[in-house]
């Protein structure tokens, strides 16, 4: 709560929403809107070549700032250091906050009993249609915090581990993430990750082996469309599944052309 000119009391919230974003103008209006209670919303652009950084400046209370993509944990960091305010709501650029979500951020960010950060639980949409299974199911992440509680794990260079001093919780409503429009745009994305796992596993001293470059993709698969229920989600399921095991097998033929040339 703040105290306005006039010495009266408002329920301003002192938020701070941060993004971080490449060639994505295609999402960009649509969180804008959904961010409009925030106080300030942060964009760190790694150089986008399409018009990400155009129509986000349109957008009033947006502040872009464009910073050389090191990795997706550093560029997080970075952009936490840019906020003005303690609570902080960090979104990619595919999700969306429902009505009944944003009243419980709110909700939170006044109580006197928050706690240091709130994972979210987030509904899965492939294509436009919600994915019910195929792992997604339990889907949650970090997106609401205290600055000075977190910070992002530089050692993990995909699917980053935001890393939490104090208690954590979960809200009831759920996020949209409308992760990817088809089957393209998601082969590519699984293609750029299992690259970057690579950097991990050589980070860990992994040497792929016949186990990794195909039982490992061939469990990768039939783990998330029997025991993780992807047979359930139709052909969605087979298409997620399938993507999910290639970008593993992606990981470790990456991980073997590394080792060669070092």
């Amino acid at each position: 709560m703040t105290i306005n000119s006039s010495g009266l009391s408002s329920n301003k919230i002192v938020l701070s929403a941060l993004i971080i974003t490449h060639n994505e103008e295609h999402n960009i209006k649509n969180v804008l809107n959904d961010l409009d209670f925030a106080d300030e919303i942060i964009i760190v652009d790694s150089f986008s070549t399409d018009k990400t950084v155009v129509l986000a400046s349109a957008h009033k209370n947006v502040k872009v700032v464009q910073h050389a993509f090191e990795s997706y944990p550093a560029q997080r960091n970075y952009a936490i250091s840019l906020a003005s305010h303690s609570w902080i709501l960090f979104l990619d650029a595919d999700e969306r906050l429902t009505a009944e979500l944003k009243e419980e951020i709110s909700n939170i960010i006044h109580s006197k009993d928050s706690l240091s950060a709130y994972y979210f639980y987030r509904i899965f949409m492939f294509k436009n249609t919600k994915l019910h299974f195929s792992g997604w199911q339990t889907d949650k992440i970090i997106r609401l915090f205290k600055k000075e509680n977190a910070q992002y794990d530089l050692a993990k260079v995909v699917h980053e581990k935001l890393n939490i001093t104090g208690k954590t919780g979960e809200l009831k409503n759920k996020l949209l993430h409308y992760s990817y429009r088809n089957y393209h745009e998601y082969k590519q994305k699984m293609s750029i990750y299992g690259k970057l796992k690579a950097i991990e596993e050589l980070s860990k001293g992994t040497k792929p082996t016949f186990f990794h470059f195909f039982l490992r993709p061939i469990y990768q698969f039939l783990y998330q469309y029997i025991v993780r229920l992807g047979i359930l989600d139709g052909k969605n399921g087979i298409i997620i599944c399938y993507l999910n095991a290639y970008s593993v097998y992606v990981r470790f033929q990456e991980l073997k052309a590394i080792r060669i040339k070092n």
